[in-house]
C-alpha cells in the first residue's frame, strides 16, 4: 500500500506533523517495501484552501492511505471522494507513526477529525 504521512521534516526521523494540509512534507512509504520518499507540500504555504490542495496533491500521487492528526470537512471530502483511506496519529516520529501503522495500532476515521479552521474566523 503507498502510504502518505504528514511531516515536519524530509525524513523518517523527522517529526510527525499533525497538521493535513499545512503540514511541511508528506513522507511517501510503500507499506511492504519500506521504500520511501519525501516531498514537499505544495499547499503548505497557500493563502487558503491548503486542505483540498494538499488532498488533491495526494490523490494525484497515488497515495492509498494517509496518516495525520487532523482533517478538516473539505479535505476530508476530498480524501474520501478519491478514494483514500485516512488514519490519526498523535505525535513521534514519521518512523514511530509507520509501526504503529503496520502494528494496526492507528485508528482510520470515517469524517473529519477537526473543524475547518478558517471558517470560523469569518463568521459574525
Amino acid at each position: 500500500m503507498k502510504l502518505g504521512i504528514t511531516s515536519s521534516g524530509e525524513n523518517c526521523t523527522s517529526e510527525f506533523n499533525p497538521r493535513f494540509g499545512r503540514c511541511a512534507y508528506f513522507i511517501i512509504i510503500d507499506s511492504e517495501t519500506h521504500a520511501w520518499e519525501a516531498i514537499h507540500n505544495p499547499a503548505a504555504d497557500s493563502r487558503g484552501g491548503a486542505g483540498p490542495q494538499a488532498a488533491q496533491f495526494i490523490i494525484n500521487k497515488d497515495v492509498e492511505a494517509v496518516i495525520s492528526g487532523r482533517y478538516g470537512p473539505t479535505a476530508h471530502s476530498a480524501l474520501r471522494a478519491g478514494q483514500v483511506k485516512t488514519f490519526i496519529a498523535k505525535g513521534g516520529t514519521v518512523q514511530d507513526v509507520f509501526e504503529k501503522f503496520l502494528d494496526g495500532k492507528l485508528k482510520q476515521v470515517a469524517s473529519e477529525t477537526g473543524p475547518e479552521i478558517h471558517a470560523r474566523s469569518h463568521r459574525r
